[in-house]
């Protein structure tokens, strides 16, 4: 009996000091948040005023090649801010060893990335809180047709390496480089003062953009009408012109060149990451091969879905001009 009662106190004892073990260590956690915090605040009020000098730059009184350099330069700067995530994801992805690294799997290495990269920029207000849940919606869309592209029974492309954080054949941080796409165009509309200036009703664009996404999962049962949704997509958008003012002057493009011209910049990371091994479609099993010129038209669309999404935001609503 009092051998069992010394046990009872010993064991007492040993949640007692365990208690007091993981009570110091969350004291040690939180201070350590609270340095963090402060050393992120630091960043934050950096980073703010370079984007509030991208933004409003110094005036200058120059006219012929050299207001087109500055313009073009300035561009070019603003364009690396806007891929900030993009840019930092997609290195990672271009850059880890395929063994992963620190006992990690590559793909599980790319997943804690990204969700460090997105939550130092929203704690630094590099993105809001509003612009986190359309991006969040935009990893939820993209895995949700990852998933059902990686089935067996579809088979459109796979993921070839082991990883924890992999959910039916999906790794969790391929949501993020669709993610990506959408943190670009929302830094876009801020960075560079985006109007949208004949924009079709945004009933009729957010139409297009549910039966851009339904046809991703229905071509593989009754037909793929991608092209029909093209040729939809070039009648709504033919007059819609997107305004930008890179330096201090305003710059007029097509609305559908721009999707396409975002559209080639990804089928060209599609590559790079196929190359790589981060994925692979079926004709890329035995040797490399390019990914085929018509996955540009399909990212391309997807943009254009992207970025009707980034319409409810409610800093930008008041950007567009509807066409009568």
């Amino acid at each position: 009996m009092r051998t069992l009662q010394n046990r009872a106190v010993a064991n007492h004892g040993d949640r007692s000091s365990r208690l007091i073990s993981i009570c110091a260590t969350l004291h040690g956690f939180f201070i350590m948040l609270i340095k963090m915090d402060v050393l992120l605040y630091r960043e934050f009020v950096m980073h703010n005023r370079l984007d509030q000098f991208l933004i409003h730059p110094p005036a200058l009184r120059l006219t012929g090649i050299r207001r087109f350099a500055v313009e073009f330069i300035w561009f070019g700067i603003k364009e690396a801010r806007a891929c900030l995530f993009a840019g930092l994801f997609f290195l990672a992805i271009f850059t880890l060893p395929r063994a992963g690294m620190f006992g990690i799997a590559r793909y599980d290495l790319l997943l804690i990335i990204a969700v460090a990269i997105q939550l130092l920029m929203v704690t630094t207000k590099l993105e809001s809180w509003d612009e986190l849940k359309s991006i969040t919606l935009f990893h939820l869309l993209g895995f949700g047709l990852e998933l059902f592209k990686t089935s067996s029974a579809i088979g459109s492309w796979h993921y070839p390496e082991a990883g924890w954080s992999k959910i039916g054949g999906v790794p969790l941080f391929s949501g993020f480089m669709y993610a990506a796409v959408g943190s670009y165009i929302i830094q876009c509309w801020r960075l560079m003062d985006l109007k949208i200036r004949h924009h079709p009703p945004i009933l009729y664009a957010v139409l297009l953009s549910l039966a851009l996404y339904a046809n991703f999962f229905t071509h593989h049962f009754i037909g793929d009408y991608r092209w029909y949704i093209a040729a939809v997509a070039l009648g709504l958008y033919a007059r819609s012109v997107v305004v930008f003012t890179p330096y201090d002057r305003s710059f007029r493009m097509p609305l559908l060149v721009a999707f396409i011209l975002i559209g080639f910049f990804i089928w060209l990371a599609e590559n790079l990451g196929t190359l790589l091994g981060v994925w692979q479609y079926p004709n890329q099993i035995g040797a490399w091969a390019t990914v085929h010129v018509g996955k540009w038209g399909a990212w391309s669309l997807l943009v254009m879905m992207t970025f009707t999404i980034t319409l409810f935001l409610k800093d930008i609503k008041k950007r567009v001009h509807i066409a009568q």
